[in-house]
């Protein structure tokens, strides 16, 4: 069937509202997967994590890796069952049918990529204007020119997502490929620093516990703070209406992405270890982005890194809060078509045919978001981002876990079953998701505050949505 009749039979298949546009291929949703999971975590987390467990810093992404794999297990087994665009909130619906908990679900998925959208927004303009001042183009600007370029990286995203998921897609791929050749210098550099035999390889499998907890906690702690450098492939199920044959491409797809990611970090976490003295790991915890800054600038002093990177940090954020508004009105987007959001915010343009109420009502909230969190100046944004957003997506991952058993069990035998998580893999993952989630990782305490808040906002939100679906007659008519 030629693209042209895929788009008349999406648009009258459903009557008056069009369907969101089919244009994601294998290739696309390769490189959408990658480009979210490698995103703005790698360059946030690595000098904590290399702070937490000293040399043996690539184990807690190769951890986080496996939990994050068996989730997407889940995950596959689900969107290939059920392949609309709500993801988690959808699969915690079928498989519970409680309105209050599945909009919950919803609310912590949609909260964490608007929240991670905002702050990246704010990172960008940061880095930006940290690049223009380190080469000598402009002195340093005033937290209200900074907020203002933010304000407006926001609205050029809601433009680019508004054109098309098409055009946003390739957008993401430009961003993409810019983003892993940052990388690759990072582990070319530590690879040559070897190489001339002036590097630390022994220290790769040495474990330094500076803090004092032990092997265990402390590759439990830095596990829990590499899961938020593993996450993204989730996004994905939130484009399944935008993308051809879906049961088909999206198990090898999304396990392909993810093991690209993570052959990724581990290299990038050797390089580091090999570069940098165990008293230099200990040294940049605090720092966020520092330590891939540091590798290059002393394993390549003759490269020009300091005038460089800020502006290769500035792709590696764009992309990721791009791609976290894509999937924040694809879910707005199909919570609505599914009546768990009003019936407004499941508006498509009927030309470009893109979830524009979504796009909208997301990037309101962001643009709130980035107001609230650069109203404090003196906060640890990029700590508290990655913590919070870490946590709400455990709980929500161990849901979806748990849905993916009940799921099973009601799972008509007539129908045709194109993935299935291996045995009690679901469980497995549910137990270590929520292992995580929990304080005995020595997560700080206001990151519990925060979600707290969110999930009030949440209560309040699902009341009023409850209320409209009520006097509209709604409220029962999610679809099965």
């Amino acid at each position: 069937m030629s693209a042209a009749s895929e788009e008349v039979s999406d648009v009258t298949a459903h009557g008056r509202e069009p369907t969101l546009k089919r244009v994601l291929g294998p290739k696309l949703l390769l490189l959408f997967i990658v480009g979210d999971i490698l995103g703005a975590g790698v360059y946030a987390v690595t000098g904590t994590m290399a702070g937490t467990v000293g040399g043996i810093v690539w184990l807690p992404f190769l951890l986080a890796f496996v939990v994050a794999t068996l989730t997407a297990f889940s995950y596959l087994e689900l969107v290939t069952q059920y392949p609309q665009a709500a993801g988690a909130a959808l699969y915690t619906h079928k498989a519970f049918g409680i309105h209050f908990v599945t909009f919950l679900v919803a609310f912590a998925v949609v909260c964490s990529g608007i929240t991670s959208a905002s702050t990246s927004a704010n990172v960008l303009a940061q880095n930006l204007f940290g690049g223009l001042e380190i080469n000598g183009w402009m002195g340093k600007p005033g937290q209200g020119v900074i907020t203002a370029v933010a304000l407006g990286f926001m609205l050029l995203l809601a433009a680019v997502n508004l054109r098309g998921v098409g055009e946003s897609v390739k957008f993401n791929v430009v961003l993409t490929v810019v983003e892993m050749a940052a990388l690759c210098i990072v582990i070319g550099v530590g690879f040559f620093v070897m190489a001339q035999g002036t590097g630390n390889p022994g220290e790769i499998f040495v474990f330094n516990d500076s803090q004092d907890k032990g092997l265990f906690l402390a590759v439990t702690a830095a596990t829990s703070i590499a899961f938020f450098a593993m996450v993204g492939f989730e996004d994905s199920v939130n484009m399944v209406e935008e993308t051809r044959n879906p049961e088909k491409i999206f198990p090898r797809t999304m396990l392909t992405g993810l093991g690209i990611a993570v052959l990724l970090y581990m290299l990038v976490a050797v390089s580091v270890v090999s570069v940098l003295t165990p008293t230099e790991l200990e040294g940049i915890r605090e720092a966020e982005g520092a330590a891939l800054l540091e590798v290059v600038h002393k394993g390549s002093p003759d490269f020009p890194i300091d005038k460089v990177f800020p502006f290769l940090a500035v792709f590696a954020v764009a992309n990721t809060a791009l791609i976290n508004m894509l999937m924040a009105s694809r879910l707005i987007y199909g919570m609505a078509r599914q009546h768990v959001l009003p019936r407004p915010l499941g508006k498509v343009l009927p030309v470009r045919r893109t979830p524009w109420a979504g796009i909208a009502f997301s990037t309101v909230l962001a643009l709130g978001l980035i107001l609230y969190v650069t109203s404090d100046p003196e906060s640890n944004i990029v700590a508290n981002l990655s913590g919070t957003t870490a946590f709400l997506l455990l709980c929500v991952f161990t849901v979806v876990n748990v849905a993916c058993l009940v799921l099973r069990r009601k799972r008509d035998p007539h129908r045709k079953v194109f993935f299935t998580s291996p045995g009690p893999l679901p469980l497995v993952a549910a137990i270590l998701c929520a292992f995580l989630a929990g304080p005995w990782v020595g997560r700080n305490i206001i990151q519990y505050q925060i979600a707290g808040g969110l999930m009030a906002i949440g209560v309040i939100l699902w009341l009023i949505t409850w209320l409209i679906n009520r006097r509209t007659n709604d409220g029962d008519r999610v679809d099965s």
